[in-house]
């Protein structure tokens, strides 16, 4: 189906600005035609989500994408039957999920440490590559944890502290880099260093912290996500770092509301 000039034009605008002048990335102009087919891109999401909590176990269900973006996801998991909330603190990103085709699916301006719902009013609550950028892990986990029910799922996927990859620049990272250091290694790549601050690398040890804080320990991490940069020039480096370590590049889980 085709978009509607007004979303296309707008969802454009929002990733050029991303990609290009927030980031940096050289080829910035594909990633944007990408963001153009979103809902049809995050298909892959979805099924790696049915995989892990079984085939149609979306369907019927109460979902909320907390840090939904431009709402891609949203679109997808309501094709798949699901009712879907997306919540994100930019109005912009906002704005363009307001322009989707949106049957099936709510979306709301919130902080995801303040989420505008009820206790226990979902049965999946969905968090990819947002948790990362929050003011507060612990406040963030709690408030997911809150609004879902009793015997629901949190998923989570964030990157991983102790992996060689900063999946937003798309850039190989030392582990632990202080971000002054950060900020040096992109400028000398010709790259803006401002969205720097806006990232935290986190450790399983963490995210298990932050959960227990919340009442949950029943947490089941999946660790077969493929690391992207044993695909440049350092792959036998640092692929021979993650079959030694057995660290995984990105955190991926599903806990379970007790």
């Amino acid at each position: 189906m085709r978009q509607p000039a007004e979303l296309r034009e707008s969802t454009d605008r929002y990733y050029t600005a991303y990609y290009r002048d927030t980031l940096g990335i050289p080829d910035w102009s594909v990633l944007v035609r990408l963001r153009r087919e979103e809902d049809v891109q995050e298909r892959g999401r979805l099924a790696r989500l049915e995989a892990l909590l079984g085939s149609g176990a979306l369907r019927g269900r109460r979902v909320l994408n907390v840090g939904c973006g431009t709402g891609g996801f949203n679109v997808a998991a309501a094709t798949a039957g699901a009712w879907v909330v997306g919540v994100d603190a930019d109005a912009d990103a906002i704005g363009i999920c307001a322009l989707r085709d949106n049957a099936g699916v709510g979306f709301a301006r919130a902080a995801a440490e303040r989420l505008p719902f009820a206790d226990g009013a979902f049965d999946l609550v969905h968090c990819f590559s947002v948790i990362e950028h929050v003011a507060s892990v612990p406040a963030t986990i709690c408030e997911m944890v809150r609004v879902a029910r009793r015997g629901g799922a949190i998923y989570v996927h964030t990157p991983n502290a102790w992996s060689f990859y900063e999946g937003h620049y798309k850039l190989f990272w030392t582990p632990f880099l202080p971000k002054a250091l950060g900020r040096i290694y992109l400028r000398l790549r010709g790259r803006p260093v401002a969205y720097l601050a806006t990232l935290r690398r986190l450790t399983r040890g963490a995210i298990v912290r932050s959960f227990a804080a919340a009442g949950v320990t029943d947490l089941t991490f999946y660790d077969d996500d493929r690391p992207r940069e044993t695909l440049g020039r350092l792959r036998v480096l640092t692929g021979t770092y993650y079959r030694l370590s057995g660290v995984a590049p990105y955190l991926e889980l599903v806990a379970r509301k007790p």
